[in-house]
Protein backbone atom coordinates (compact mmCIF):
# COMPACT_ATOMS: atom_id res chain seq x y z
CA UNK A 1 0.00 0.00 0.00
CA UNK A 2 1.16 3.61 -0.44
CA UNK A 3 2.63 5.68 2.37
CA UNK A 4 -0.13 6.67 4.78
CA UNK A 5 0.18 10.41 4.32
CA UNK A 6 -2.80 11.96 2.55
CA UNK A 7 -4.43 15.36 2.08
CA UNK A 8 -8.19 15.75 2.30
CA UNK A 9 -10.22 18.58 0.76
CA UNK A 10 -13.48 19.32 2.56
CA UNK A 11 -16.24 20.44 0.19
CA UNK A 12 -18.58 21.42 3.02
CA UNK A 13 -15.91 23.64 4.55
CA UNK A 14 -15.51 25.43 1.21
CA UNK A 15 -19.25 26.01 1.04
CA UNK A 16 -19.30 27.27 4.61
CA UNK A 17 -16.39 29.66 4.07
CA UNK A 18 -17.91 30.96 0.85
CA UNK A 19 -21.17 31.69 2.67
CA UNK A 20 -19.18 33.43 5.42
CA UNK A 21 -17.52 35.67 2.83
CA UNK A 22 -20.86 36.52 1.27
CA UNK A 23 -22.27 37.48 4.64
CA UNK A 24 -19.41 39.96 5.12
CA UNK A 25 -20.48 41.92 2.02
CA UNK A 26 -23.99 40.76 1.10
CA UNK A 27 -24.57 43.40 -1.57
CA UNK A 28 -21.37 42.73 -3.50
CA UNK A 29 -20.70 40.05 -6.07
CA UNK A 30 -17.94 37.63 -5.21
CA UNK A 31 -14.92 36.30 -7.05
CA UNK A 32 -13.65 33.00 -5.66
CA UNK A 33 -9.89 33.26 -6.09
CA UNK A 34 -8.49 29.93 -7.28
CA UNK A 35 -4.98 30.93 -8.35
CA UNK A 36 -2.05 28.59 -7.69
CA UNK A 37 -4.26 25.56 -8.36
CA UNK A 38 -6.80 26.79 -5.82
CA UNK A 39 -4.11 27.51 -3.22
CA UNK A 40 -2.84 23.95 -3.57
CA UNK A 41 -6.25 22.32 -3.09
CA UNK A 42 -6.81 21.55 -6.78
CA UNK A 43 -9.18 23.48 -9.04
CA UNK A 44 -11.16 20.37 -9.93
CA UNK A 45 -11.54 19.43 -6.26
CA UNK A 46 -12.77 22.84 -5.07
CA UNK A 47 -15.12 23.58 -7.96
CA UNK A 48 -18.30 22.09 -6.53
CA UNK A 49 -17.69 23.65 -3.13
CA UNK A 50 -17.18 27.11 -4.63
CA UNK A 51 -19.50 27.07 -7.62
CA UNK A 52 -22.01 29.31 -5.82
CA UNK A 53 -19.53 32.18 -6.38
CA UNK A 54 -20.38 34.82 -8.98
CA UNK A 55 -17.07 34.30 -10.75
CA UNK A 56 -13.65 32.69 -10.53
CA UNK A 57 -10.44 34.74 -10.42
CA UNK A 58 -7.12 33.14 -11.31
CA UNK A 59 -3.76 33.80 -12.90
CA UNK A 60 -3.10 31.96 -16.11
CA UNK A 61 -4.75 30.55 -19.18
CA UNK A 62 -4.26 26.93 -18.17
CA UNK A 63 -6.28 27.52 -15.01
CA UNK A 64 -8.91 29.35 -17.06
CA UNK A 65 -9.21 26.45 -19.48
CA UNK A 66 -9.57 24.03 -16.58
CA UNK A 67 -12.44 25.96 -14.99
CA UNK A 68 -14.20 26.27 -18.35
CA UNK A 69 -13.77 22.53 -18.96
CA UNK A 70 -15.65 21.88 -15.71
CA UNK A 71 -18.69 23.53 -17.26
CA UNK A 72 -18.40 26.98 -15.70
CA UNK A 73 -19.98 29.54 -18.01
CA UNK A 74 -19.91 32.55 -15.68
CA UNK A 75 -17.25 35.24 -15.36
CA UNK A 76 -13.58 34.27 -15.22
CA UNK A 77 -11.00 36.95 -14.43
CA UNK A 78 -7.26 36.87 -15.13
CA UNK A 79 -5.86 38.72 -12.11
CA UNK A 80 -2.56 39.64 -13.77
CA UNK A 81 -3.98 40.00 -17.25
CA UNK A 82 -2.24 38.65 -20.33
CA UNK A 83 1.48 38.02 -20.66
CA UNK A 84 1.63 37.86 -24.45
CA UNK A 85 -0.45 39.21 -27.33
CA UNK A 86 -1.40 35.66 -28.32
CA UNK A 87 -3.11 35.24 -24.94
CA UNK A 88 -5.81 37.65 -26.11
CA UNK A 89 -6.96 35.13 -28.71
CA UNK A 90 -7.75 32.66 -25.94
CA UNK A 91 -9.41 35.41 -23.91
CA UNK A 92 -11.74 35.93 -26.85
CA UNK A 93 -12.38 32.22 -27.33
CA UNK A 94 -12.94 31.44 -23.65
CA UNK A 95 -14.74 34.72 -22.86
CA UNK A 96 -12.23 35.74 -20.19
CA UNK A 97 -12.23 39.07 -18.41
CA UNK A 98 -8.74 40.33 -17.75
CA UNK A 99 -6.82 42.87 -15.72
CA UNK A 100 -4.84 45.62 -17.41
CA UNK A 101 -2.03 47.00 -15.26
CA UNK A 102 0.54 48.39 -17.71
CA UNK A 103 0.89 50.23 -21.03
CA UNK A 104 2.20 47.13 -22.77
CA UNK A 105 -1.10 45.33 -22.17
CA UNK A 106 -3.02 48.26 -23.65
CA UNK A 107 -0.71 48.16 -26.67
CA UNK A 108 -1.45 44.45 -27.13
CA UNK A 109 -5.18 45.09 -26.92
CA UNK A 110 -5.01 47.88 -29.48
CA UNK A 111 -3.55 45.45 -32.04
CA UNK A 112 -5.87 42.56 -31.21
CA UNK A 113 -8.46 41.57 -33.80
CA UNK A 114 -11.69 40.41 -32.18
CA UNK A 115 -15.38 40.35 -33.00
CA UNK A 116 -16.36 40.60 -29.33
CA UNK A 117 -15.00 43.45 -27.17
CA UNK A 118 -13.27 42.45 -23.93
CA UNK A 119 -14.31 43.19 -20.36
CA UNK A 120 -11.37 44.90 -18.65
CA UNK A 121 -10.41 45.44 -15.00
CA UNK A 122 -8.09 48.45 -14.96
CA UNK A 123 -5.73 48.25 -12.01
CA UNK A 124 -4.49 51.15 -9.93
CA UNK A 125 -1.30 51.10 -7.89
CA UNK A 126 -2.75 52.90 -4.88
CA UNK A 127 0.27 52.24 -2.67
CA UNK A 128 1.27 48.58 -2.78
CA UNK A 129 3.76 49.31 -5.59
CA UNK A 130 3.43 45.97 -7.29
CA UNK A 131 1.07 46.07 -10.29
CA UNK A 132 -1.03 48.89 -11.66
CA UNK A 133 -1.00 52.45 -12.93
CA UNK A 134 -0.09 55.15 -10.44
CA UNK A 135 -2.88 57.61 -9.60
CA UNK A 136 -1.31 60.28 -11.81
CA UNK A 137 -1.40 57.94 -14.82
CA UNK A 138 -4.56 56.00 -14.11
CA UNK A 139 -7.02 58.31 -15.87
CA UNK A 140 -4.95 58.52 -19.04
CA UNK A 141 -4.82 54.71 -19.12
CA UNK A 142 -8.60 54.65 -18.72
CA UNK A 143 -8.97 57.12 -21.60
CA UNK A 144 -6.78 55.00 -23.88
CA UNK A 145 -8.78 51.88 -23.10
CA UNK A 146 -12.09 53.66 -23.47
CA UNK A 147 -11.17 54.69 -27.01
CA UNK A 148 -10.42 51.13 -28.16
CA UNK A 149 -13.10 49.22 -30.09
CA UNK A 150 -11.61 46.04 -28.57
CA UNK A 151 -12.77 47.12 -25.12
CA UNK A 152 -16.28 46.77 -23.73
CA UNK A 153 -16.86 47.70 -20.09
CA UNK A 154 -14.01 48.94 -17.90
CA UNK A 155 -14.07 48.05 -14.21
CA UNK A 156 -11.70 49.65 -11.69
CA UNK A 157 -9.60 47.64 -9.26
CA UNK A 158 -6.88 48.06 -6.67
CA UNK A 159 -5.19 45.84 -4.09
CA UNK A 160 -4.55 46.65 -0.42
CA UNK A 161 -1.13 46.09 1.11
CA UNK A 162 -2.08 46.40 4.79
CA UNK A 163 -5.69 45.27 5.11
CA UNK A 164 -4.55 42.67 7.65
CA UNK A 165 -2.72 45.12 9.92
CA UNK A 166 -2.96 48.31 11.89
CA UNK A 167 -2.35 50.58 8.89
CA UNK A 168 -5.60 49.37 7.41
CA UNK A 169 -7.05 50.48 4.08
CA UNK A 170 -8.04 54.12 4.65
CA UNK A 171 -5.06 55.73 2.90
CA UNK A 172 -5.22 53.57 -0.21
CA UNK A 173 -8.99 53.75 -0.30
CA UNK A 174 -8.91 57.55 -0.25
CA UNK A 175 -6.44 57.60 -3.16
CA UNK A 176 -8.52 55.12 -5.15
CA UNK A 177 -11.79 56.94 -4.48
CA UNK A 178 -10.40 60.37 -5.31
CA UNK A 179 -8.74 59.22 -8.54
CA UNK A 180 -11.77 57.31 -9.82
CA UNK A 181 -14.39 59.74 -8.50
CA UNK A 182 -16.27 60.50 -11.74
CA UNK A 183 -15.25 57.47 -13.79
CA UNK A 184 -17.94 54.95 -14.70
CA UNK A 185 -17.58 51.24 -14.06
CA UNK A 186 -17.76 48.71 -11.28
CA UNK A 187 -15.20 48.74 -8.47
CA UNK A 188 -13.28 45.96 -6.72
CA UNK A 189 -10.93 46.45 -3.77
CA UNK A 190 -11.44 43.72 -1.15
CA UNK A 191 -9.16 40.76 -0.59
CA UNK A 192 -9.90 38.37 2.30
CA UNK A 193 -8.52 40.62 5.03
CA UNK A 194 -10.28 43.73 3.75
CA UNK A 195 -13.51 41.80 3.37
CA UNK A 196 -13.49 40.54 6.95
CA UNK A 197 -12.08 43.66 8.61
CA UNK A 198 -13.28 46.62 6.57
CA UNK A 199 -16.23 45.69 4.34
CA UNK A 200 -18.74 47.28 6.69
CA UNK A 201 -17.81 50.38 4.69
CA UNK A 202 -19.88 50.07 1.50
CA UNK A 203 -17.25 51.90 -0.53
CA UNK A 204 -14.67 49.28 0.45
CA UNK A 205 -17.03 46.38 -0.24
CA UNK A 206 -17.81 48.02 -3.59
CA UNK A 207 -19.22 45.89 -6.43
CA UNK A 208 -16.94 42.84 -6.41
CA UNK A 209 -15.01 41.26 -3.53
CA UNK A 210 -12.08 38.91 -4.09
CA UNK A 211 -11.60 36.49 -1.16
CA UNK A 212 -8.80 34.00 -1.51
CA UNK A 213 -7.11 32.55 1.57
CA UNK A 214 -10.20 32.81 3.79
CA UNK A 215 -12.13 30.53 1.44
CA UNK A 216 -9.67 27.79 2.36
CA UNK A 217 -9.94 28.25 6.11
CA UNK A 218 -6.96 30.40 7.02
CA UNK A 219 -7.36 33.62 8.99
CA UNK A 220 -5.98 36.39 6.74
CA UNK A 221 -4.86 38.48 9.73
CA UNK A 222 -3.57 35.72 12.03
CA UNK A 223 -2.58 36.03 14.86
CA UNK A 224 -4.78 39.10 15.41
CA UNK A 225 -7.71 36.78 14.71
CA UNK A 226 -7.94 33.01 14.44
CA UNK A 227 -9.93 31.02 11.94
CA UNK A 228 -12.42 30.18 14.69
CA UNK A 229 -12.90 33.85 15.52
CA UNK A 230 -13.71 34.51 11.87
CA UNK A 231 -15.97 31.42 11.80
CA UNK A 232 -13.89 29.68 9.13
CA UNK A 233 -13.39 25.96 8.64
CA UNK A 234 -10.28 24.19 7.30
CA UNK A 235 -10.71 23.20 3.67
CA UNK A 236 -7.56 21.04 3.71
CA UNK A 237 -6.46 18.43 6.23
CA UNK A 238 -3.04 16.83 5.98
CA UNK A 239 -2.98 13.51 7.83
CA UNK A 240 -0.57 10.62 8.22
CA UNK A 241 0.06 7.79 10.68
CA UNK A 242 2.62 6.65 13.23
CA UNK A 243 4.90 4.02 11.73
CA UNK A 244 7.18 3.37 14.73
CA UNK A 245 7.65 4.19 18.42
CA UNK A 246 10.74 4.73 20.54
CA UNK A 247 11.07 4.88 24.32
CA UNK A 248 13.59 7.58 25.12
CA UNK A 249 15.56 7.92 28.32
CA UNK A 250 16.90 11.12 29.81
CA UNK A 251 19.82 12.24 27.67
CA UNK A 252 18.66 10.50 24.48
CA UNK A 253 18.52 12.74 21.42
CA UNK A 254 16.29 12.67 18.34
CA UNK A 255 17.02 13.05 14.66
CA UNK A 256 19.67 14.79 12.60
CA UNK A 257 21.84 17.19 14.53
CA UNK A 258 20.49 15.85 17.85
CA UNK A 259 18.57 19.12 18.18
CA UNK A 260 16.21 17.65 20.79
CA UNK A 261 17.44 15.87 23.90
CA UNK A 262 15.04 14.29 26.35
CA UNK A 263 15.37 15.51 29.93
CA UNK A 264 13.23 12.64 31.26
CA UNK A 265 11.83 9.33 29.97
CA UNK A 266 9.59 10.01 26.98
CA UNK A 267 7.62 7.91 24.50
CA UNK A 268 8.06 9.11 20.95
CA UNK A 269 6.25 8.34 17.70
CA UNK A 270 7.71 8.41 14.21
CA UNK A 271 5.32 9.83 11.59
CA UNK A 272 5.34 9.19 7.85
CA UNK A 273 5.64 12.85 6.87
CA UNK A 274 8.65 14.97 5.99
CA UNK A 275 9.78 17.95 4.03
CA UNK A 276 9.56 16.02 0.74
CA UNK A 277 5.81 15.93 1.38
CA UNK A 278 5.71 19.71 1.76
CA UNK A 279 5.89 19.93 5.54
CA UNK A 280 8.26 22.79 6.47
CA UNK A 281 11.73 21.51 7.33
CA UNK A 282 12.41 24.48 9.59
CA UNK A 283 9.54 23.74 11.98
CA UNK A 284 11.20 23.59 15.40
CA UNK A 285 10.58 21.29 18.33
CA UNK A 286 7.22 22.22 19.78
CA UNK A 287 5.33 22.73 16.53
CA UNK A 288 1.75 21.62 17.24
CA UNK A 289 0.37 18.37 15.86
CA UNK A 290 -2.63 16.14 16.67
CA UNK A 291 -2.28 12.43 17.46
CA UNK A 292 -5.63 10.63 17.51
CA UNK A 293 -7.12 14.10 17.86
CA UNK A 294 -5.00 14.99 20.91
CA UNK A 295 -2.73 18.01 20.70
CA UNK A 296 0.98 17.37 21.14
CA UNK A 297 4.29 18.56 19.65
CA UNK A 298 7.02 17.71 17.20
CA UNK A 299 10.50 16.70 18.44
CA UNK A 300 13.78 17.51 16.71
CA UNK A 301 14.39 18.24 13.06
CA UNK A 302 11.99 17.36 10.27
CA UNK A 303 13.56 14.74 7.97
CA UNK A 304 12.84 14.20 4.28
CA UNK A 305 10.29 11.44 4.88
CA UNK A 306 9.72 11.33 8.64
CA UNK A 307 9.22 13.40 11.74
CA UNK A 308 9.06 12.66 15.46
CA UNK A 309 6.23 13.54 17.84
CA UNK A 310 5.85 13.47 21.60
CA UNK A 311 3.33 10.81 22.70
CA UNK A 312 3.24 11.91 26.35
CA UNK A 313 -0.23 13.53 26.07
CA UNK A 314 -1.64 10.53 24.19
CA UNK A 315 -0.47 7.31 25.90
CA UNK A 316 -3.07 5.30 23.98
CA UNK A 317 -1.35 6.07 20.66
CA UNK A 318 0.63 3.42 18.85
CA UNK A 319 1.45 1.98 15.46
CA UNK A 320 -1.09 3.21 12.92
CA UNK A 321 -2.47 6.04 15.06
CA UNK A 322 -3.70 8.99 13.01
CA UNK A 323 -1.57 12.12 12.97
CA UNK A 324 -3.05 15.42 11.77
CA UNK A 325 -0.35 17.80 10.59
CA UNK A 326 -2.93 20.55 10.02
CA UNK A 327 -6.65 20.76 9.48
CA UNK A 328 -9.30 18.51 10.98
CA UNK A 329 -8.66 15.12 12.55
CA UNK A 330 -11.12 12.34 11.74
CA UNK A 331 -12.22 12.60 15.40
CA UNK A 332 -13.23 16.23 14.75
CA UNK A 333 -10.47 18.15 16.53
CA UNK A 334 -8.99 21.03 14.51
CA UNK A 335 -5.39 22.21 14.22
CA UNK A 336 -5.40 25.52 12.32
CA UNK A 337 -2.87 25.65 9.51
CA UNK A 338 -1.98 29.15 10.72
CA UNK A 339 -0.48 27.78 13.93
CA UNK A 340 1.80 25.40 12.06
CA UNK A 341 2.78 28.17 9.66
CA UNK A 342 3.57 30.49 12.57
CA UNK A 343 5.90 27.89 14.07
CA UNK A 344 7.63 27.64 10.68
CA UNK A 345 7.98 31.40 10.38
CA UNK A 346 5.71 31.58 7.36
CA UNK A 347 2.02 31.85 6.45
CA UNK A 348 -0.73 29.35 5.77
CA UNK A 349 -0.70 30.24 2.07
CA UNK A 350 2.76 28.73 1.66
CA UNK A 351 1.91 25.49 3.44
CA UNK A 352 -1.22 24.96 1.35
CA UNK A 353 0.63 25.55 -1.90
CA UNK A 354 3.67 23.47 -0.93
CA UNK A 355 2.05 20.04 -0.47
CA UNK A 356 4.07 17.90 -2.84
CA UNK A 357 2.92 15.78 -5.74
CA UNK A 358 3.72 12.53 -3.93
CA UNK A 359 0.91 13.24 -1.44
CA UNK A 360 -2.43 11.89 -2.59
CA UNK A 361 -5.53 14.08 -2.36
CA UNK A 362 -9.08 12.97 -1.58
CA UNK A 363 -12.20 15.13 -1.86
CA UNK A 364 -14.62 14.47 1.00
Amino acid sequence: MPRPIQAFVHANALRHNLARMRAAAPDARLWAVIKANAYGHGIERVFEGLRAADGFALLDLDEAQRIRSLGWRGPVLLLEGVFDARDLELCSRLDLWHTVHCDEQIDMLSRHKTQVPHRIFLKMNSGMNRLGFTPTRFRSAWTRLNQLPQVDEISLVTHFSDADGSAGVAKQMAIFAQTTDDLPGERSTCNSAALLRHADDEAVAADWVRPGIALYGSAPDFPAHTMAQWDLQPAMSLRSRIIAMQDLQAGDSVGYGSSFTADAPLRMGVVACGYADGYPRHCPTGTPVLVDGVRTRTLGRISMDMMAVDLTPCPQAGFGSEVTLWGQASQGAVLPIDEVAQAAGTVGYELMCAVSSRVGFTLI
